[in-house]
């Protein structure tokens, strides 16, 4: 604030400084100019001020929150999960806890601008997805951010934010497959699908509440193991997210998506029950990007730009 206000003070003078000098044309320039000069240096000074208070209040969050390793924010995904989380080839935009290995994606750059809104460092923990959930149980990580869906089941384990992104689980069969819908894939068929997932908790249900019974799915470690299967023809078809769909067809000939959607749901972050605090601090965060529009942006340099 003394800075603020010294740089108010200067501006002040310089515009009684301008008002005050020589005659004629000259002094009616200077007259002229010295509002604005004024009032860029007041922007200037109040542009300043506000990212010294932004500091100053993730400062201010981050001595009132708890995490696993102090002064991080341990992020617990897959990532095998493009284009939310993925491995980077260049800087990326967090590492893990080493620095050695870098990430990238629609998850982990909203993750590194919630950790800097708490003046936080972004870590992440890279794990198989059926261990996301468990490792924020066990305090091993801060939050789960892995194309997370809300479901009933997982939040009996860890609360949730508010949502900030739509996932739609599609279908991948081979192009000369005879399914040609998701009603199809009642009639015998076997699927492939990710460990842990929304794609294999929904397949794998009973005939009663919507599935196919555990009988028709395998499950692998990742995606991309679902989808080696299904060019080997062990599996018939895979169901997965959209997104890492459209992007496991693009680098695999012979194989489509399915027009009909197979099932809507809604992404969110998982923290620990245990921990309120750090829930309700990393959910104002995510909403102030929300409103911002940040994480539109981020979505759209993945996802829609690219549509």
């Amino acid at each position: 604030m003394k800075k603020y206000a010294a740089i108010l003070l200067a501006g002040m003078m310089a515009l009684s400084l301008a008002a005050c000098g020589g005659s004629g044309s000259a002094a009616s320039t200077k007259e002229e100019a010295a509002p604005a000069e004024a009032e860029a240096v007041t922007e200037e000074a109040e542009a300043e001020a506000g990212a010294a208070t932004t500091t100053e209040a993730a400062a201010e969050t981050a001595a009132e929150i708890t995490t696993v390793s102090e002064g991080e924010l341990h992020m617990a995904t897959n990532a095998a999960f493009p284009p939310y989380e993925m491995t980077s080839d260049g800087e990326g935009f967090a590492t893990d806890a080493a620095g050695s290995v870098h990430f990238e994606g629609i998850d982990v750059e909203v993750a590194a601008k919630i950790a800097e809104k708490l003046g936080l460092k972004l870590v992440i923990d890279d794990m198989e997805f059926s261990s996301v959930i468990t490792s924020v149980q066990s305090g091993k990580a801060d939050m789960a951010m892995a194309g997370l869906t809300v479901t009933e089941e997982r939040k009996q384990n860890v609360d949730f934010t508010d949502s900030y992104a739509t996932g739609v689980q599609v279908v991948i069969v081979p192009e000369d497959s005879d399914i040609a819908t998701v009603d199809d894939l009642a009639n015998d068929k076997m699927i492939g699908v990710q460990d842990g997932t929304t794609g294999y908790i929904y397949c794998s249900d009973t005939v009663e509440n919507g599935g196919y019974g555990e009988d028709h799915v395998t499950s692998y470690t990742n995606g991309a193991m679902a989808i080696e299967a299904l060019k080997a023809g062990k599996v018939d078809a895979v169901v997965i997210d959209n997104e890492p769909a459209k992007q496991f067809v693009a680098v695999n000939e012979g194989l489509k998506i399915l027009d009909t959607e197979y099932i809507v749901e809604n992404y969110a972050i998982g923290i620990s029950k245990d921990n309120p605090a750090l829930c309700e601090a990393v959910n104002n965060a995510l909403n102030e990007l929300i409103a911002d529009g940040t994480v539109q942006q981020i979505v759209d340099k993945y996802i829609n730009a690219g549509e």
